[in-house]
C-alpha cells in the first residue's frame, strides 16, 4: 500500500512539474540556466581535479603513504583503521559526494566491512574547501573573510561526530587488505579516474537541476516570500540556498552560522548524490541522514563561538 502511494505521489509531482515546465518556461528556463552555470563555473573546475586525484590515490593505496603519525592519531581518535581515515582525508579534501563514492570503492573491493562504510559515512560528509572559501564567502557573500569560520565550523562538526561515535566504531584489522595495482598501467589508471570523475559530475548537474527545478515550482506556485524561500531552497539545493541567503539583508554573524549549518546538512539534493552511490548496497542512508541533521546543529554552534572569538 505505502508504495502504491509513494508511486502515486511520485506520478502526480512529476505530472505537475511537467504541467509547470511548460506554462512558465521562461522562469524554468533561468532556473535551469543558472545550475549549468552554476555546475560550469563553481562545481566542475573545484571538484573535477580533486575527484581524479582521490580516485588515483585509493588505487595506489594512499593510506601507505602518509605519514604513520597521522595516520596512528586519526585512527586513535575516531577508533577506526586505517582504511578509514584515508577515507576521512580524501572526502575532506574532495567534497560531497565523494565520501559515499569513496567508501563504495573500498567496500566493493572488500577493503572495508559493511559496519565500517556505515560508520565513515556519519562522519566524512565534507564539502569542498574551494566551494565554501571562493564560490560562497567571495562569489555569494562578497566576502572573503566569512570563509575561513564557515569552513572551520563544518570540518569541526565532522570530527566531533566521529569523536562522539567513536566508542561504536566497528573494530576490524584489515590495514593488510591492498589494492593490487602490480600489472594495471598508469594509463589505464589514468583514464578510469577521468570517466568515473565525469560520471559522478554528470550525477551531480542532474540532481543539482532537477532539485532547483522542483525548488523553483514549488516558491512561485506557493508564492513563499523570500526569506520563507531561503529556508525551502537550502533543504532542498543548498547552492540556491546560499545564493537566495547572500541577498537577505542580515548581519555577518547570522550569515555564517546559516551557511554552516546549511553546508554540513547539505540539502536533499546532495542527499540524492549519496543515496545514488549506495542505493544498490546494504550501507544505511537512514543513519547518514540522522548524522548530517546533529552534524548542521553543532556545525551552527561552533561557527557562533568562532565569530564570537574572533
Amino acid at each position: 500500500m505505502k508504495k502504491k502511494l509513494f508511486n502515486l505521489f511520485v506520478i502526480l509531482s512529476c505530472t505537475f512539474i511537467i504541467i509547470y515546465c511548460i506554462i512558465y518556461k521562461s522562469l524554468i528556463f533561468e532556473t535551469i540556466y543558472f545550475s549549468m552555470e552554476t555546475w560550469i563555473k563553481n562545481i566542475v573546475p573545484s571538484l573535477f581535479p580533486f575527484f581524479i586525484i582521490s580516485d588515483i590515490l585509493i588505487t595506489y593505496n594512499v593510506e601507505k603513504y602518509i605519514p604513520s603519525f597521522i595516520i596512528n592519531f586519526f585512527s586513535k581518535l575516531f577508533n577506526v583503521s586505517d582504511k578509514l581515515v584515508s577515507i576521512f582525508f580524501l572526502s575532506m579534501i574532495s567534497g560531497f559526494p565523494s565520501s559515499a563514492k569513496n567508501t563504495r570503492k573500498y567496500y566493493d573491493l572488500g577493503l572495508i566491512s559493511l559496519e565500517e562504510a556505515n560508520h565513515i559515512l556519519l562522519f566524512s560528509h565534507f564539502s569542498n574547501p574551494l566551494f565554501i572559501l571562493s564560490t560562497v564567502s567571495v562569489m555569494f557573500f562578497n566576502n572573503e573573510k566569512l570563509g575561513l569560520p564557515i569552513l572551520i565550523s563544518h570540518y569541526l562538526g565532522n570530527i566531533i561526530i566521529g569523536i562522539i561515535l567513536r566508542n561504536k566504531a566497528p573494530k576490524h584489522n584489515n590495514s593488510n587488505n591492498q589494492i593490487q595495482n602490480k600489472n594495471i598501467k598508469f594509463g589505464l589508471i589514468f583514464s578510469k579516474s577521468i570517466i568515473s570523475a565525469i560520471d559522478t559530475l554528470l550525477l551531480i548537474l542532474g540532481t543539482l537541476t532537477c532539485f532547483l527545478i522542483i525548488s523553483t515550482c514549488m516558491i512561485d506556485f506557493l508564492n513563499i516570500n523570500l526569506k520563507f524561500s531561503i529556508l525551502i531552497k537550502s533543504i532542498l539545493e543548498i547552492t540556491m540556498g546560499l545564493k537566495s541567503l547572500s541577498l537577505v539583508n542580515v548581519s555577518n554573524l547570522l550569515k555564517v552560522v546559516i551557511s554552516s549549518m546549511i553546508i554540513s546538512f547539505g540539502g536533499l539534493s546532495v542527499h540524492m548524490q549519496i543515496l545514488s552511490q549506495i542505493s544498490d548496497t546494504d550501507i544505511s542512508y537512514s543513519d547518514f541522514f540522522i548524522a548530517r541533521v546533529f552534524h548542521s546543529i553543532i556545525s551552527g554552534v561552533m561557527s557562533l563561538l568562532i565569530c564570537l572569538i574572533i
